[in-house]
């Protein structure tokens, strides 16, 4: 997912051009490497000083502009967190004593030490008492409402063919590394050498639980996640909205999945009598694991999901299981160093599960209620620059383009905070229980999911909490949502002229907008139905236009032998160029055809495309770029930079860059979608 807006708007609105040179530029001077044409590569001149001079934390597998503003934010929720612990004055029941407790109980590592593994015994007997294979239902619908790993995951969503309603779709998963081709690429040393080293980080994570067989369960647990690996839909295919959309009534589930008791898993999840049917992701991943389950033995199917729920808990257990979990997933999975502090991972886990109680708590004191109108202001700037932009568009029908701006006036964007919060009245949270703590938690949102089925969709509600570094686009409410914590320094300057803001914050309004209009969004109309709008010859030349994007991002290595996936990438990498293009132009109409200011040499355009790589600075450790390029749908920050500004014929204008630069591609090469 992504950037996001604000700066620019808020000296819009107070300065006038006239005051233009007692303006700042943005522009991070320090950090530009003057020995680096900004026509050979932009990432390393925009910010090379930086990139050499700057170490990624012992605790981090990477670091750049979005963590810098997440280490403030943390600060921010300390400072409450701890707050709310230290009062004495709280009510049981109330926010402060529900986030003060758990803080505590997180905390209390010397209880968590002489606890060990007992505050799991509970959810361990119910494994130990599986007799068969038919109770792998009811064990499998538990784990989905704790939040545990099971081969299948089961989610409440809006239905993305009709989306007045909810539906419980039913997925594919079950494995405990990042994605199936860390079990399926035989000949990658590198992924051979982690898949040895989770058999060993299972072995010992068995051994710590009190296995006696641990190195042959380890053995057979992996060898059953490679079988189940084998029968997942890749990262690709796990894209195309309407192959995943497969709507089965009960009973064509149970006949997909026969050995399986549906109705027992449906009783458990808490969804039996609510619904008459389910929209199966992968339906031949179901058939598969119908016949996985009837040919792996009952022992190990037992040792899987013990060691997936010892895995899941491991970071609020005692320091054994801490440091080894921390070991594989930070060490060999990310090339962290350490781990980071109690403290910091005790306020991670309250933000997590107490998300909008401590956001409520957030935006009260550290974002200014005016600045969620600036931001609503600005972000009508690329609205506009939207719909002129399909007006502008050569290769796009008339009818097409009355449809795409009937989509993108249907656009709602929701900035900050929600305008209701979660009740959290029901669920209880006590000071000596963190693990009991956890599974209340989880418990309490698989429930509140449920609750949804036959009620209308909830619009007003937020798929992430105001304190919340990030933005995202959903396709089936048709909204773009910026959070608080996303609208700060240094992601946008309040001291600076806003084309630097534009390009640093105000791209993300662009990309987020884009993704309305992605080569998965676009199949998705106004009011956020799965339905095709376009004319057969219009969606031809889309997918022409995404074939070249596709290639190019395929030559992009961040690791030798390690290249971004052109076809997982593409969603985000069409809004990171579409949503740069918006950017140029929002600032014009913000412009309103007054001249635009030269500050510390820099024209207004080149500060936007600096602007944009300032936001985007980042460098990463190679492990943790390597499990990007395998399972994350983001490019990495370099080729996020590079290849926008590749296809953007203003950048070509801004910095003379002519043919035979590195930055140069031959105008019939460059893309451009919207």
């Amino acid at each position: 997912m992504k950037r996001t807006i604000l700066g620019s708007l808020i000296f819009g609105l107070v300065c006038s051009h006239a005051f233009a040179a007692d303006l700042q530029s943005g522009i991070d001077k320090a950090g530009i490497d003057q020995q680096v044409r900004a026509q050979d590569d932009f990432f390393r001149y925009s910010q090379g000083k930086w990139l050499s001079d700057v170490e990624i934390p012992a605790d981090r597998s990477s670091w750049g502009a979005f963590n810098v503003a997440q280490e403030k934010v943390e600060g921010q929720l300390r400072s409450i967190i701890e707050k709310a612990e230290q009062d004495k004055t709280r009510q049981p029941g109330s926010d402060a004593q529900k986030i003060g407790d758990y803080y505590a109980s997180f905390m209390d590592q010397a209880r968590r030490d002489a606890l060990g593994l007992k505050p799991l015994n509970e959810e361990r007997a119910r494994i130990a008492a599986l007799s068969d294979k038919k109770g792998i239902a009811t064990l499998a619908a538990h784990l989905e409402s704790i939040a545990n790993a099971s081969p299948l995951d089961m989610s409440v969503r809006q239905d993305a063919r009709d989306s007045t309603r909810y539906v419980v779709g039913i997925h594919q998963s079950g494995l405990g590394l990042p994605s199936r081709d860390y079990f399926l690429s035989d000949k990658d040393a590198r992924l051979s050498d982690i898949r040895a080293k989770y058999q060993l980080h299972v072995e010992k994570m068995l051994a710590l639980a009190g296995h006696a067989q641990a190195a042959q369960e380890a053995a057979q647990i992996v060898a059953l996640e490679t079988d189940i690996a084998r029968a997942q839909w890749s990262g690709v295919q796990n894209r195309d909205p309407v192959k995943t959309y497969n709507k089965l009534s009960l009973a064509e589930l149970k006949a997909l999945m026969p050995g399986f008791d549906w109705d027992a898993y449906l009783k458990g999840a808490g969804v039996a009598g609510k619904i008459d049917s389910v929209i199966v992701g992968q339906p031949s991943f179901l058939a598969a694991l119908d016949k996985l389950i009837d040919a792996t033995p009952l022992p190990v199917w037992k040792a899987y999901f013990e060691f997936h729920l010892v895995s899941s808990f491991a970071p609020y257990l005692s320091q054994d299981f801490v440091d080894e979990n921390f070991a594989f997933r930070g060490g060999v999975l990310a090339g962290t160093k350490e781990n980071r502090s109690l403290q910091k991972r005790a306020i991670a886990e309250v933000n997590r599960e107490l998300g909008e109680m401590v956001g409520k708590a957030y935006v009260q004191e550290y974002f200014p209620a005016e600045r969620k109108q600036q931001v609503l202001e600005m972000a009508q700037n690329f609205i506009i620059a939207f719909r002129e932009g399909i007006d502008t568009l050569e290769w796009m029908s008339p009818e097409t383009k009355l449809q795409a701006k009937a989509k993108l006036a249907k656009i709602n964007v929701k900035v900050g905070y929600p305008d209701k919060w979660r009740d959290y009245s029901r669920l209880t949270v006590e000071r000596n229980d963190l693990v009991g703590n956890i599974l209340r938690s989880r418990e309490f949102a698989h429930k509140l999911a449920v609750e949804k089925l036959g009620k209308p969709v909830d619009r007003a509600a937020w798929s992430m909490t105001p304190q919340t570094v990030n933005a995202y686009y959903s396709q089936t409410l048709n909204e773009v949502v910026f959070p608080a914590a996303r609208l700060q320094d240094p992601l946008f300057d309040p001291k600076a002229e806003p084309a630097i803001n534009y390009g640093a914050v105000g791209i993300s309004i662009g990309h987020e907008i884009s993704h309305a209009f992605d080569d998965k969004g676009s199949q998705y109309d106004g009011e956020g139905n799965l339905r095709n709008w376009w004319t057969k010859e219009d969606g031809e030349k889309f997918a022409a236009r995404g074939k070249m994007l596709v290639a190019q991002y395929n030559g992009y290595s961040p690791v030798p032998g390690y290249n971004v996936n052109g076809e997982l990438t593409l969603g985000e990498n069409i809004a990171d160029n579409a949503g740069l293009i918006m950017a140029t132009r929002a600032y014009k109409i913000y412009l309103k055809g007054k001249p635009a200011p030269v500050i510390d040499g820099y024209t207004a355009e080149q500060r936007i495309f600096l602007g944009m790589a300032q936001a985007r600075r980042g460098k990463a450790r190679d492990a943790a770029l390597i499990q990007q390029v395998k399972s994350d749908p983001h490019s990495p920050s370099e080729f996020r930079v590079n290849g926008s500004l590749k296809n953007h014929p203003g950048f070509y204008d801004a910095f003379g860059v002519k043919e035979g630069d590195k930055m140069y591609l031959p105008p019939d090469q460059r893309v451009i979608f919207w």
